[in-house]
């Protein structure tokens, strides 16, 4: 499907967002969260807003990267395609994420990698040029806005090292204690499974059904429990336990 490049025909979608809340999700950025309410404002009158339907990709990889979107509600798989031809999916991105920070940067100015709308999604597309202005003026942005990429960057390569070295059960369990709230507590932390079980085994490389069966097993273990999207961590030495033990 071709990138979406049109603003929604209908202002019913406009209607749906206010002011206040879009400029909060701007602000919810790291590296835009010290621009004034008259920068939020002309970045704002400069953006759009867009609507997709289940299935549908915002943007494909390789296309150029005139864009940052930020998510409004709804969700995107990121995926990438290899030179063979094969899809990966690299993760899931939800309320207030940001999609083409760093193909926004790249040399090449061509998008990274692919985006689609696992739902009913809508998202806030900033052009790509004014973010690069904000940038250029303000040296604090930049510098938080390389640190956002870092991290990133990290969050990526532990990703490669668990898909490359790790077997099943250690991938998901390294993938749920890295979605634990920050913190420590006593309480049990709660983990909000959000995106669909087919996407969520594509992103941690095995199939939906590996994925039922090594959930049913930290159930049985007491490490967790699971009620539809929420996944409780009862025992969170228990729940490591299993990243020193075969699948």
């Amino acid at each position: 499907m071709p990138m979406v490049t049109a603003p929604p025909s209908s202002s019913s979608t406009e209607l749906l967002f206010k002011t206040k809340q879009l400029r909060e999700l701007v602000l919810g950025v790291p590296w835009l969260a010290a621009l004034s309410d008259e920068e939020v404002e002309t970045l704002l009158e400069a953006s759009e807003l867009r609507t997709l339907t289940p299935r549908e990709w915002l943007f494909r990889q390789e296309t150029p990267a005139q864009w940052l979107h930020i998510v409004i509600s709804g969700t995107v798989r990121l995926v990438r395609s290899a030179g063979d031809g094969r899809m990966a999916t690299i993760r899931c991105v939800e309320r207030g994420g940001t999609l083409g920070e760093l193909s926004m940067v790249s040399s090449a100015g061509a998008y990274l990698y692919s985006s689609e709308a696992l739902r009913r999604t809508h998202v806030l597309s900033i052009p790509a040029a004014r973010c690069r202005e904000i940038m250029d003026r303000q040296p604090a942005c930049r510098a938080e806005f390389m640190s956002r990429l870092a991290l990133e960057l990290t969050d990526r390569l532990e990703d490669l090292a668990l898909l490359t070295q790790g077997d099943a059960m250690s991938r998901l369990v390294s993938y749920v204690l890295r979605q634990l709230p920050a913190g420590r507590t006593r309480a049990p932390r709660v983990v909000r499974l959000t995106i669909p079980k087919r996407w969520l085994a594509a992103q941690l490389a095995m199939t939906p059904e590996t994925l039922s069966r090594l959930l049913g097993k930290l159930r049985d273990s007491g490490a967790i429990n699971i009620d539809r999207q929420r996944l409780t961590v009862l025992d969170e030495q228990k729940l490591r336990d299993f990243m020193m033990t075969d699948d």
